[in-house]
Protein backbone atom coordinates (compact mmCIF):
# COMPACT_ATOMS: atom_id res chain seq x y z
CA UNK A 1 0.00 0.00 0.00
CA UNK A 2 1.47 3.13 -0.35
CA UNK A 3 2.34 5.13 2.01
CA UNK A 4 -0.09 8.70 2.19
CA UNK A 5 1.76 10.09 4.85
CA UNK A 6 5.40 10.16 3.27
CA UNK A 7 3.94 11.65 -0.20
CA UNK A 8 2.50 14.45 1.68
CA UNK A 9 5.71 15.43 3.06
CA UNK A 10 7.50 15.23 -0.16
CA UNK A 11 6.88 18.46 -2.55
CA UNK A 12 7.53 16.17 -5.68
CA UNK A 13 5.97 12.82 -4.89
CA UNK A 14 2.56 14.82 -4.28
CA UNK A 15 2.68 17.29 -7.52
CA UNK A 16 3.52 14.08 -9.04
CA UNK A 17 0.21 11.97 -7.47
CA UNK A 18 -2.32 14.36 -6.78
CA UNK A 19 -0.76 17.68 -8.97
CA UNK A 20 -1.39 20.28 -5.83
CA UNK A 21 1.21 21.51 -3.08
CA UNK A 22 0.84 20.77 0.17
CA UNK A 23 -0.49 24.20 0.96
CA UNK A 24 -3.08 23.44 -1.86
CA UNK A 25 -3.80 19.83 -0.64
CA UNK A 26 -4.38 21.33 3.30
CA UNK A 27 -6.64 24.16 1.78
CA UNK A 28 -9.08 22.12 -0.02
CA UNK A 29 -8.83 19.06 2.57
CA UNK A 30 -10.71 22.03 4.68
CA UNK A 31 -13.74 22.27 2.04
CA UNK A 32 -13.72 18.36 1.14
CA UNK A 33 -13.83 17.73 5.07
CA UNK A 34 -16.96 19.92 5.20
CA UNK A 35 -18.74 18.55 2.25
CA UNK A 36 -17.72 14.98 3.83
CA UNK A 37 -19.11 15.36 6.87
CA UNK A 38 -22.47 16.57 5.90
CA UNK A 39 -22.65 13.47 3.28
CA UNK A 40 -22.10 11.27 6.07
CA UNK A 41 -24.58 13.53 8.38
CA UNK A 42 -27.18 13.27 5.39
CA UNK A 43 -27.16 9.70 5.30
CA UNK A 44 -30.46 8.12 6.97
CA UNK A 45 -29.37 4.20 6.21
CA UNK A 46 -28.95 2.47 10.01
CA UNK A 47 -26.06 0.55 10.11
CA UNK A 48 -25.80 -2.84 10.81
CA UNK A 49 -22.97 -3.29 13.00
CA UNK A 50 -21.65 -1.29 16.21
CA UNK A 51 -18.99 1.40 15.23
CA UNK A 52 -15.52 -0.54 14.91
CA UNK A 53 -17.01 -3.43 14.02
CA UNK A 54 -15.95 -5.34 10.97
CA UNK A 55 -12.63 -5.01 8.97
CA UNK A 56 -11.10 -1.48 9.31
CA UNK A 57 -11.09 0.51 6.54
CA UNK A 58 -7.76 1.35 4.14
CA UNK A 59 -9.12 5.24 3.35
CA UNK A 60 -9.55 6.29 7.24
CA UNK A 61 -8.60 9.80 7.54
CA UNK A 62 -10.14 12.32 5.42
CA UNK A 63 -6.61 13.03 3.98
CA UNK A 64 -6.51 9.63 2.60
CA UNK A 65 -10.02 9.72 1.14
CA UNK A 66 -8.97 13.06 -0.70
CA UNK A 67 -5.69 12.01 -1.72
CA UNK A 68 -7.04 8.54 -3.22
CA UNK A 69 -9.69 10.84 -5.28
CA UNK A 70 -7.37 13.49 -6.66
CA UNK A 71 -4.64 10.49 -7.90
CA UNK A 72 -7.64 8.72 -9.34
CA UNK A 73 -8.34 12.06 -11.30
CA UNK A 74 -5.19 12.96 -11.89
CA UNK A 75 -3.34 9.29 -12.96
CA UNK A 76 -6.68 8.08 -13.88
CA UNK A 77 -5.58 4.18 -13.44
CA UNK A 78 -7.68 1.23 -13.84
CA UNK A 79 -9.79 0.12 -10.45
CA UNK A 80 -7.65 -3.11 -10.51
CA UNK A 81 -4.10 -0.55 -10.40
CA UNK A 82 -5.84 1.49 -7.64
CA UNK A 83 -6.89 -0.92 -5.87
CA UNK A 84 -3.52 -2.73 -5.70
CA UNK A 85 -1.79 0.87 -4.52
CA UNK A 86 -4.71 1.44 -1.81
CA UNK A 87 -5.08 -2.52 -0.61
CA UNK A 88 -8.35 -2.32 -2.06
CA UNK A 89 -10.44 -4.74 -4.29
CA UNK A 90 -11.37 -3.65 -7.26
CA UNK A 91 -14.82 -3.02 -7.02
CA UNK A 92 -14.33 -1.29 -3.84
CA UNK A 93 -12.23 1.64 -5.24
CA UNK A 94 -14.61 1.67 -7.91
CA UNK A 95 -17.22 2.21 -4.74
CA UNK A 96 -14.78 4.71 -3.01
CA UNK A 97 -14.42 6.88 -6.62
CA UNK A 98 -18.25 7.12 -6.80
CA UNK A 99 -18.92 8.20 -3.18
CA UNK A 100 -15.83 10.55 -3.50
CA UNK A 101 -16.46 12.24 -7.00
CA UNK A 102 -19.23 14.11 -5.95
CA UNK A 103 -17.96 15.79 -2.52
CA UNK A 104 -14.63 16.65 -4.74
CA UNK A 105 -17.18 18.43 -7.08
CA UNK A 106 -18.97 20.11 -3.91
CA UNK A 107 -15.03 21.27 -2.55
CA UNK A 108 -13.51 22.17 -5.37
CA UNK A 109 -17.02 24.29 -6.50
CA UNK A 110 -17.18 25.51 -3.23
CA UNK A 111 -13.51 27.18 -3.43
CA UNK A 112 -14.48 28.22 -7.32
CA UNK A 113 -11.93 26.36 -9.04
CA UNK A 114 -14.18 23.92 -10.26
CA UNK A 115 -14.84 24.65 -14.61
CA UNK A 116 -18.05 26.04 -15.43
CA UNK A 117 -20.16 24.37 -17.82
CA UNK A 118 -22.72 26.32 -19.37
CA UNK A 119 -22.61 29.93 -19.72
CA UNK A 120 -25.42 31.77 -21.93
CA UNK A 121 -24.15 35.11 -22.26
CA UNK A 122 -21.20 37.64 -21.60
CA UNK A 123 -23.03 39.36 -18.52
CA UNK A 124 -22.77 35.91 -17.05
CA UNK A 125 -19.57 35.54 -17.63
CA UNK A 126 -18.42 38.80 -16.28
CA UNK A 127 -20.58 37.75 -12.94
CA UNK A 128 -18.71 34.71 -12.81
CA UNK A 129 -15.52 35.34 -13.13
CA UNK A 130 -15.26 39.04 -11.95
CA UNK A 131 -12.03 40.76 -12.89
CA UNK A 132 -10.84 38.64 -15.22
CA UNK A 133 -8.74 41.03 -18.18
CA UNK A 134 -8.03 38.35 -20.46
CA UNK A 135 -9.25 35.01 -21.50
CA UNK A 136 -7.73 31.97 -24.12
CA UNK A 137 -9.54 29.34 -25.49
CA UNK A 138 -8.33 26.09 -27.32
CA UNK A 139 -10.05 22.93 -27.86
CA UNK A 140 -8.81 19.59 -26.92
CA UNK A 141 -9.39 16.50 -28.60
CA UNK A 142 -9.29 12.60 -27.92
CA UNK A 143 -8.67 10.11 -30.30
CA UNK A 144 -11.69 7.10 -30.35
CA UNK A 145 -11.99 3.83 -31.65
CA UNK A 146 -14.21 3.92 -34.59
CA UNK A 147 -18.19 2.49 -33.96
CA UNK A 148 -18.68 -0.80 -34.79
CA UNK A 149 -22.00 -0.26 -35.96
CA UNK A 150 -21.80 1.44 -39.55
CA UNK A 151 -24.44 3.76 -39.55
CA UNK A 152 -22.66 5.94 -36.69
CA UNK A 153 -19.52 6.08 -38.12
CA UNK A 154 -20.22 9.16 -39.53
CA UNK A 155 -20.80 11.08 -36.62
CA UNK A 156 -17.61 11.00 -34.16
CA UNK A 157 -14.99 11.24 -37.47
CA UNK A 158 -12.87 14.23 -37.83
CA UNK A 159 -12.44 15.41 -41.76
CA UNK A 160 -9.78 17.60 -40.46
CA UNK A 161 -7.59 15.26 -38.17
CA UNK A 162 -8.47 12.20 -40.35
CA UNK A 163 -9.64 9.96 -37.57
CA UNK A 164 -12.54 9.49 -34.87
CA UNK A 165 -12.30 11.94 -31.94
CA UNK A 166 -14.30 14.22 -29.53
CA UNK A 167 -13.37 17.35 -28.18
CA UNK A 168 -13.96 19.72 -25.53
CA UNK A 169 -13.80 23.80 -25.39
CA UNK A 170 -11.52 25.09 -22.81
CA UNK A 171 -11.48 28.75 -21.69
CA UNK A 172 -8.46 30.07 -19.09
CA UNK A 173 -7.72 33.01 -17.35
CA UNK A 174 -4.00 34.54 -17.87
CA UNK A 175 -3.04 32.41 -14.74
CA UNK A 176 -4.21 29.53 -16.85
CA UNK A 177 -7.07 28.39 -14.26
CA UNK A 178 -9.85 26.46 -16.34
CA UNK A 179 -12.60 28.64 -15.89
CA UNK A 180 -14.87 26.87 -18.45
CA UNK A 181 -14.97 23.85 -19.94
CA UNK A 182 -17.53 22.46 -22.65
CA UNK A 183 -19.48 18.72 -22.74
CA UNK A 184 -17.38 16.66 -24.83
CA UNK A 185 -19.07 16.65 -28.33
CA UNK A 186 -17.74 14.69 -31.57
CA UNK A 187 -14.92 15.69 -33.32
CA UNK A 188 -16.39 17.04 -36.85
CA UNK A 189 -18.11 20.02 -34.68
CA UNK A 190 -17.53 23.70 -34.93
CA UNK A 191 -15.93 24.93 -32.06
CA UNK A 192 -18.43 27.96 -31.97
CA UNK A 193 -21.18 24.80 -31.34
CA UNK A 194 -19.37 24.42 -27.79
CA UNK A 195 -20.39 27.40 -27.14
CA UNK A 196 -23.66 28.47 -28.51
CA UNK A 197 -22.69 30.11 -31.16
CA UNK A 198 -24.80 29.22 -34.39
CA UNK A 199 -23.92 32.15 -36.99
Amino acid sequence: MLDINRILDDYHLLRAFTGLNREAFDELCLSFSIALHKATAATDKPRKRAPGGGRAARLQRVEDKLFFILFYFKCYPTFDVAGMLFDLHRSRAHRWMLRLQPLLETALDKKMVLPHRQINSIEEFITRFPGVPQVSSDETKRRLLPPKDPSLQQSPYSRQKKRHSDKQLVMTDENKQVMWLSKAREGLNHDRKAVGITK
